[in-house]
């Protein structure tokens, strides 16, 4: 019998199709011909190359979850997630995060830009032949996007940018920047987006070194006196925040899915591991306490799986699910951390060399619980939204 680990996406979930299990393939294999045998040299280069962007293009992954009109493979938010969820599997969250930024950067152009910018864009970027990343956070605002502080002033047909952003993926190599500004009054009821193309005079970028996700770059952009086009306004003028918590929520669903993807591969990794070492004249996995070690990442994987599933339903009826979400992240961010730490410690002296994927997975693992919305700005908003 198959085990927890080995069952088909139909035996998981009613939610997925034989269609899906298609899909599902499709993206195992570009993982095992592209990302498997490259993403470690790419994890010590710091970065991976652009044609990466093209291929996966090609093999129309970019395009899933975006409609076929503006370049798009077609698919909802289930598919979407799928892609998430079995390219981190691979363990090369870095390279993930690098190759899928559009997956943030893209939906506000397509939601709520007007049809000349979408036609333009989304079929650029879903080739792989551009690249367009978000930028929201700031030095002093991050999650907080109700503050942000970078100004666009609406001089004539134009809007003059003046600000900082920091912690931007793939702001280093974006072609396009899919920007929150400060267009109005304080609040949220002041901020706009802005699509920023590269070439902008004025617009720099600073690399940012940190912990993990290497292959992934991160930057500080900055904007001094950026003149861009005002048909490049995403919406409506001062009513951006509804476009970016749209955004952030979609975000977050996706964070869900990744960090499953990563927690199987903690667990198949550690538990073959477990089965070839040997320690005391047995198999570390002959010992209870490294038994029972695995069976609580099981039991953590099925938990995820369980409320990424249910949260991707109701979304799929119309249902914004923001508190399921916001939970989601939570309990897939806590568990991932408490799987890797576990990871290393049956791994022992091993798991801390570099090289080897459980190394860097746990370094890794707080990311998770940081990016999106770190897990104390996920309770408050998940506690407002419940009532509590």
């Amino acid at each position: 019998m198959a085990n927890q680990m080995e069952r088909s996406l139909t035996q998981r979930s009613p939610i997925y199709t034989n269609e899906d299990e298609a899909l599902h393939e499709q993206i195992t294999r570009f993982c095992e011909r592209e990302i498997e045998p490259n993403g470690e040299a790419w994890e010590e280069e710091g970065t991976f190359p652009r044609e990466l962007f093209r291929k996966a293009g090609d093999a129309g992954l970019l395009g899933i979850g975006f409609p076929e009109e503006y370049g798009g493979s077609g698919g909802d938010i289930v598919h979407y997630c799928l892609l998430r969820e079995e390219m981190s599997r691979t363990g090369f969250t870095g390279v993930r995060v690098g190759l899928m930024v559009h997956g943030i950067g893209l939906p506000p152009v397509i939601k709520h830009g007007s049809e000349e910018m979408k036609l333009k864009v989304g079929p650029e970027v879903l080739s792989g032949n551009k690249i367009i990343c978000l930028a929201i956070s700031e030095p002093n605002a991050g999650s907080d996007v109700a503050n942000i502080v970078t100004k666009a002033r609406r001089e004539g047909d134009e809007y003059i940018v003046s600000g900082e952003k920091a912690f931007i993926s793939n702001g280093v190599r974006a072609d396009y920047y899919t920007t929150a500004v400060r267009t109005g009054g304080p609040g949220r009821d002041g901020i706009s987006v802005l699509l920023i193309p590269r070439e902008t005079p004025g617009l720099t970028q600073t690399p940012m070194k940190k912990m993990g996700w290497w292959a992934s770059d991160t930057a500080i952009v900055n904007f001094d006196n950026c003149r861009v086009s005002a048909s490049n306004l995403i919406g409506r003028e001062d009513a951006g925040f509804k476009v970016i918590m749209e955004n952030f929520n979609l975000e977050r669903l996706g964070i869900g899915a990744s960090v499953l993807g990563i927690t199987r591969c903690t667990y198949e990794e550690t538990k073959r591991y477990a089965t070839e070492r040997r320690a005391f004249g047995q198999l570390l996995r002959d010992h209870q306490v490294v038994r029972h070690k695995l069976v609580d990442m099981s039991v953590r994987i099925q938990a995820m799986e369980a409320m990424l599933d249910a949260a991707l339903w109701k979304v799929r009826q119309g249902d914004t699910a923001v508190a399921d979400i916001a939970q989601l992240k939570v309990f897939c961010g806590t568990e991932h951390e408490a799987c890797a730490a576990d990871a290393v410690q049956i791994f022992g002296g091993a798991g801390i060399i570099r090289g080897h994927k459980i190394e860097r997975i746990f370094r890794e693992s707080k990311i998770l619980s940081i990016g999106g919305g770190s897990t104390e700005v996920m309770k408050d908003l998940a506690a407002r939204q419940l009532g509590i």
